[in-house]
């Protein structure tokens, strides 16, 4: 039986939810897992746009290459480049740092 707590009430909070979101998003426990959630989530163009800004990520953090050489190869612009080196370089989240991390640490065992 569903508590006063438990029971999801309709909101326009967006910390709340992008809370929520956020513990969705750590329930997949396999990418094939998170794949389908995001297919789910996420239109097409959407999902091609996160994986987009997730390659460029690596691209600037594992590579020599320059911005526009990022760009001709990936077709991504290069204010989304320059905004996405700025996250990955400057900005106090450090979302694409920890999984990038992360990942090489994975990768290394």
């Amino acid at each position: 039986m569903a508590t006063a707590a438990t029971i999801l009430q309709p909101t326009r909070d967006e910390q709340q939810l992008c809370e929520d979101l956020c513990r969705a998003l750590l329930t997949p426990e396999s990418p094939e897992e998170m794949r389908r959630l995001l297919v789910d989530l996420c239109t097409p163009a959407e999902i091609r746009t996160l994986a987009e800004r997730w390659h460029v990520a690596r691209l600037l953090d594992g590579t020599d290459l320059s911005y526009r050489d990022i760009h001709d190869s990936t077709g991504v612009s290069t204010t989304t480049i320059v905004r996405i080196a700025r996250f990955l370089r400057q900005e106090p989240h450090q979302g694409y740092r920890r999984a990038i991390d992360t990942l090489e640490g994975d990768n290394a065992g």
